[in-house]
């Protein structure tokens, strides 16, 4: 099993198509082995390679806590689909005649030839691969996020607060239900649920853009992180 060299557009490839029905390489949650394969990877993939490509940035996003993150980082060769090699080590070394004499007979065929016609193979096959797993429709993947976002004080217009955290509005983001609960000394916070495109929003940008209404809101907590 594997991807191939992840480092060559026919690697990429076969990730794209491994990633087309799946959030992660293994699981339901951002793991080790997201990290393995992220740190595999020479550049962000190309932008046709759609499934690849919101994989990687949603991992970046996890690159400030990646140690923490589940599991046990294994070779890189133990990730992905079944009947891929791994070719991150490199082709092995041609055989060398230990007798000079036999420089001038060929009764098989040279290494080299062989080599060439083995990588040509599996060129296709990884291509082919890549081909059929593309067809398939792509699954855009969605998360539903509830959020915590507290006031200063008893004293806040929670009204507005509410009319300021729904103003904010961008690709792949849809508000939800919310209501207001008590945190104690006539304080109460603002609970309010969205719907999140995870390769275009993620908790860190929502975030920012929330605080930034300083004079209103004092922090904003995940209180439920579902996968759709």
């Amino acid at each position: 099993m594997g991807f191939g060299d992840l480092k060559s557009a026919s690697g990429l490839k076969v990730l794209n198509g491994f990633l087309s029905d799946r959030s992660y390489i293994e699981g339901f949650v951002p793991s080790q082995a997201d990290v393995a394969v992220f740190e595999a990877i020479a550049a962000p993939p190309a932008a046709e390679l759609c499934h690849a490509l919101r994989w990687y940035n949603h991992i970046k996003s996890y690159q400030s806590q990646k140690n923490s993150l589940p599991g046990v980082k294994k070779p890189l060769g133990q990730y992905g689909p079944a009947g891929i090699a791994d070719t991150t080590t490199g082709p092995a070394p041609a055989a060398v005649s230990k007798d000079d004499d036999d420089d001038d007979i060929d009764l098989f065929g040279s290494d080299e030839e062989e080599d060439a016609e083995a990588a040509r193979l599996k060129e296709e096959r990884l291509a082919e691969y890549a081909a059929k797993k593309s067809k398939k429709p792509a699954l855009i993947a969605k998360s539903s996020i509830l959020l915590d976002v507290k006031p200063w004080d008893d004293e806040t217009d929670m009204a507005k607060l509410e009319e300021l955290v729904r103003s904010i509005q961008m690709d792949g983001l849809v508000w939800g239900q919310s209501k207001l609960v008590p945190v104690g000394y006539g304080i109460k916070k603002l609970q309010i649920g969205c719907v999140v495109e995870d390769d275009k929003v993620g908790t860190d940008l929502l975030e920012e853009h929330i605080t930034a209404f300083e004079d209103f809101v004092q922090s904003m907590d995940v209180a439920a992180f579902n996968k759709i």
